[in-house]
């Protein structure tokens, strides 16, 4: 299959949290996918909000900085059954979200549902599968030194995603389209003349409304 893009694209996947948040690139190359490199950026359980939000925010622009991302992939927030925490997952998210933004990278989102689904095949698989499927897609990863976090494997995932998204919507942006031919078209868009839209126009009379009828009734 042709290489749908020119150069690799390397991608930057984002797995935010408030006292983790999991990064994690690669490269794509047509269809092969090629691990780069991912790590966990961890604040200060401790600090103020603001502190923890501006270290978030910093660690993922100097990921972008070293690296060179063209395009970035978040994975959106859900809704907890406490809405203080879902508050604070959301103050994370923008805050991962705003460093490749001030880069300059398009940044896709997807729901933790779709991701689990494009790796592992299922909505509703745990971190260990995720875990299991990302280690089986980027054999480097797992041999990564450190090992890898289910926070790094989760932003691995996001990035391997927005890598199948990307390639089926190009796919299909480049697949041909049924076009009408070109009778078809001229005779759909062939202007009626004054007498053809006159006689369309015209009310019919009260004998051949009735003459209508009864030849429906017949």
């Amino acid at each position: 299959m042709k290489n749908i893009d020119a150069h690799p694209v390397r991608i930057l996947g984002l797995d935010p949290g408030l006292r983790r948040l999991g990064w994690g690139l690669i490269d794509v190359d047509g269809a092969r996918l090629s691990w780069v490199a991912h790590g966990v950026i961890e604040p200060d359980v401790d600090g103020e909000l603001a502190q923890r939000l501006l270290y978030l925010f910093e660690g993922v622009s100097q990921v972008i900085a070293h690296y060179r991302p063209h395009e970035a992939a978040i994975e959106e927030t859900f809704v907890n059954m406490n809405p203080a925490s879902t508050l604070k997952l959301g103050h994370a998210r923008a805050a991962a979200m705003l460093a490749p933004a001030r880069a300059g990278l398009p940044v896709a989102e997807y729901a933790a549902l779709d991701i689990k689904k494009s790796v592992v095949g299922a909505g509703h698989a745990d971190k260990d599968q995720v875990l299991f499927m990302v280690k089986r897609l980027l054999p480097l990863a797992g041999k990564a030194e450190g090992g890898m976090k289910a926070d790094a494997a989760d932003a691995l995932a996001c990035a391997i995603t927005h890598a199948h998204k990307r390639k089926a919507a190009a796919l299909l942006a480049r697949s041909p389209r049924p076009s009408r031919s070109a009778s078809e078209a001229v005779a759909q868009a062939k202007p009626r003349s004054a007498s053809e839209a006159v006689a369309q126009a015209k009310p019919r009379s009260s004998s051949e409304a009735v003459a209508q009828v009864k030849s429906g009734a017949a």
